[in-house]
């Protein structure tokens, strides 16, 4: 961490280039004291990622950012706050705490927040800018946190961790076991330091394995934002054993939308069926990872327009996570009968249909917008259907 960045004059310098091109800048170089035209570049590279993703930093004055790559990897203010409301407790220790966005958000509802971080210059940064946010509750530790805690005798309300999956491990479906650290190899160490954990992971872990791996499971959070999931949120509780609570959040900017279920109800619920309706429903990001679409049908009062297509329809508007649609028109999936509608615009959408969204718009010539949504998918009796719908007005 070069501390010579936060000289107000090369601060300023920051701002005043935040929207230039960081090639030509590169290329014409500076003359500060102290500092490289490379160190300034990266700075004016992360706070211009960290103006959406992180507005808390981006506008409090001398926040020391880290590389781009950091950034990326950082959860969002967004997240965060979703995670901070829903752990409670006194005390609460990070084990991965990186930039401490995350640790940020907890120091708002625990009294006493520990960030370990094994990078000691991203540590020093997270110290830096702890200050500069007055996050006064949160103590830094520059070590693994696995074994800063291993090695401790403290008792938390609860245990956080994010761990990284290594680079060596590919393909969709991967592994706790595969990251590090090792958290199902290790819990039962972590337990005896607390009865609660928490475990961020990526989407792409498959819920299945993420459920044989652990023990104690009493709640997953499938988390989105804006309609992509962000994270999965494992919360553990020491010597839980009755059924696992699902929850699918949808952080959008004016509303979020939650939908709560416990897991073992989908296999033992039997969805019902109907041809598209008056209004047709798309579920959220988040209810479709969860694989909650039994559930879904049985909980809202809708019906299934076929056990694979995922979309739901009803006779009255109803209330309903992810977006609904009125229909104006159905009809049977051919060219012949599409290019009559004459429709040159159009949002289109497929639900278990053989056919790309690319390779209809090709065969079509239905250039992408409007306010028309076309979605192109199978109905109960198997046949290939599109369904001509607008925006449904509550």
């Amino acid at each position: 961490m070069n501390s010579n960045l936060l000289h107000p004059k090369i601060q300023k310098f920051i701002d005043i280039h935040l929207n230039e091109d960081l090639s030509k800048l590169l290329f014409k170089g500076t003359d500060f004291e102290g500092v490289s035209t490379l160190e300034i570049v990266e700075q004016i590279e992360s706070k211009k990622k960290a103006k959406d993703k992180l507005p808390t930093w981006f506008s409090e004055k001398n926040i020391y950012y880290p590389n781009k790559l950091n950034i990326e990897q950082t959860s969002s203010e967004q997240t965060a706050a979703y995670k901070a409301s829903i752990l409670k407790g006194d005390s609460i220790i990070d084990l991965t705490g990186g930039l401490g966005v995350d640790a940020y958000y907890f120091s708002k509802s625990f009294k006493s927040v520990v960030h370990c971080e094994i990078n000691p210059e991203l540590s020093q940064i997270a110290s830096h800018n702890f200050e500069q946010l007055k996050a006064n509750s949160v103590e830094t530790i520059s070590e693994n946190g696995l074994k800063a805690l291993v090695s401790s005798k403290q008792h938390y309300d609860w245990i956080y961790v994010d761990p990284s999956r290594r680079h060596a491990s590919k393909g969709k479906v991967f592994f706790l076991s595969d990251c590090e650290p090792n958290i199902p190899e290790h819990l039962d160490e972590l337990f005896q330091h607390s009865h609660q954990i928490a475990i961020k992971t990526s989407p792409l872990l498959d819920l299945t394995a993420g459920i044989k791996e652990l023990k104690f499971v009493k709640a997953i959070h499938v988390v989105a934002l804006h309609n992509e999931v962000k994270e999965l949120l494992w919360l553990l509780e020491k010597d839980h054993q009755s059924n696992t609570n699902m929850f699918t959040i949808n952080i959008s900017k004016n509303s979020t939308e939650i939908f709560e279920f416990q897991l073992n109800s989908e296999q033992t619920i039997e969805a019902s069926f109907s041809e598209p309706l008056t209004y047709i429903y798309e579920p959220n990001a988040a209810i479709l990872k969860s694989g909650a679409y039994k559930t879904l049908s049985k909980a809202l009062g809708i019906k299934k327009l076929h056990p694979h297509s995922h979309l739901y329809t009803s006779m009255n508007l109803r209330e309903f996570p992810g977006r609904s649609f009125k229909v104006e028109k159905v009809m049977a999936y051919s060219k012949k009968a599409l290019k009559k509608e004459g429709i040159k615009k159009a949002n289109l959408s497929t639900r278990n249909f053989p056919e790309r969204v690319e390779q209809l718009r090709t065969r079509f010539k239905i250039k992408d917008g409007g306010d028309l949504y076309l979605f192109f998918t199978t109905n109960l009796h198997e046949q290939k259907i599109i369904l001509i719908c607008k925006k449904a007005e509550a």
